[in-house]
């Protein structure tokens, strides 16, 4: 039995803690609250790989430079449907929420708004800024590019990143309909929550450095980490038997409507060196959208075909040993709803970081619900 600590904390106490050591790194209290909510948000839906666990990445960001705590954001062209910000080397999420919402605002107006966002970091998770549209009576739409790691369909090195796309719509008696996704196997997240469980991975997920398939997580972060080559690979897996060409298709084209589009860097060019290879600004782009539901037909009319669309899936028939349909976002939303009530534990490793991190800078995290160990 391992007795390494455990922290089991409430989701209010969790998000001052994450955003005060933003702040201790000069982060402005609202960017850092932004930012802390979106990490925290991630840990209640069972985001693990996106959630607090993430903090230490953009502390070390803050530290060398490459992210701006005080970033000069700015809209760079509007038009009454569509915008775009320049993130200026900040943290994805404030950015990200400010687009956002401009996306929402355009829609309440026309139906329909578009906003995409330039020089900017990584943004958490997709889903987070969908089911802000919700909110305003809207289906929200978000997509990033990120950190060169997947195999384009017959290559051997990676060339993509893992360019989730979400998509949030409202039900009635329904949960939401939240699809948040990669468009690889799976996020790197994933391979980090299983390189800290010390588990392999199924194989599918990922190559090796000759392009072979792989089980050993910690191997392809390590190769990731000295560009060795290989990566996670598309949706859909190796070839095209499969479909893997059609979850490379969609990684493109979240390239496009991300990158391309606002101007940012695209496929192997995010994350760039300088000639001595040290690293530069990430320069990722976003792409947000908002359409506004009783622009098309009334919300009510809308929300009850959504629960007859999601009541129909579910009430399938099933396979033999299963027990359940779920529809996208389901498990995510009960989550969010216990671990609201109960609490988060943190995984052994990750609260090491956050204890490491409070001694550093000084921050309690407070409102812990106790400890427990790892068995």
């Amino acid at each position: 039995m391992s007795t390494e600590r455990r922290l089991h904390i409430d989701a209010t106490a969790l998000t001052h803690f994450a955003a005060a050591v933003l702040e201790a790194k000069g982060v402005v209290p609202a960017d850092a609250a932004t930012t802390a909510d979106v990490l925290v948000q991630a840990d209640l839906r069972g985001i693990v790989s996106h959630g607090v666990a993430r903090l230490r990445r953009y502390v070390d960001g803050l530290d060398s430079g490459l992210m701006k705590a005080k970033p000069d954001t700015s809209v760079v062209n509007e038009t009454p449907a569509t915008a775009l910000i320049d993130a200026d080397g900040g943290l994805g999420q404030p950015a990200s929420h400010l687009a956002m919402s401009m996306a929402i605002d355009k829609a309440e107006k026309l139906g329909a708004g578009f906003v995409t966002v330039r020089n900017s970091n990584h943004y958490g998770f997709a889903g987070y800024y969908p089911l802000m549209a919700l909110e305003r009576g809207c289906v929200g739409i978000s997509m990033t590019n990120s950190a060169v790691l997947v195999v384009p369909t017959f290559a051997r090195n990676a060339l993509l990143g893992t360019n989730p796309i979400a998509v949030a719509a409202p039900g009635g008696s329904e949960p939401p309909f939240v699809l948040d996704m990669a468009t690889s196997t799976v996020p790197r997240g994933k391979l980090e929550v299983y390189n800290r469980q010390e588990q392999p991975i199924p194989m599918g997920w990922a190559t090796d450095a000759a392009g072979e398939p792989t089980d050993d997580a910690g191997k392809v972060l390590e190769n990731f980490q000295q560009l060795a080559g290989g990566g996670l690979l598309p949706m859909g897996g190796a070839g095209e038997l499969l479909g893997g060409h059609k979850g490379y298709g969609l990684a493109v084209l979240v390239e496009v409507l991300s990158a391309v589009l606002s101007g940012a860097a695209h496929a192997d060019q995010v994350y760039p060196k300088d000639a001595d290879g040290n690293p530069l600004p990430a320069n990722l782009g976003h792409f947000f959208g908002a359409l506004k539901i009783d622009a098309f037909r009334p919300q009510a009319e809308f929300e009850a075909s959504m629960d007859d669309l999601q009541q129909r899936l579910k009430g399938a028939d099933r396979v033999e040993g299963q027990d359940r349909i779920w529809v996208a976002g389901e498990k995510e939303h009960d989550s969010h709803a216990q671990q609201s009530v109960h609490g988060i534990t943190v995984g052994a490793k990750v609260s090491a970081d956050l204890l490491a991190l409070s001694k550093e800078y000084g921050v309690a995290i407070g409102g812990t619900l106790g400890d427990s160990t790892d068995t």
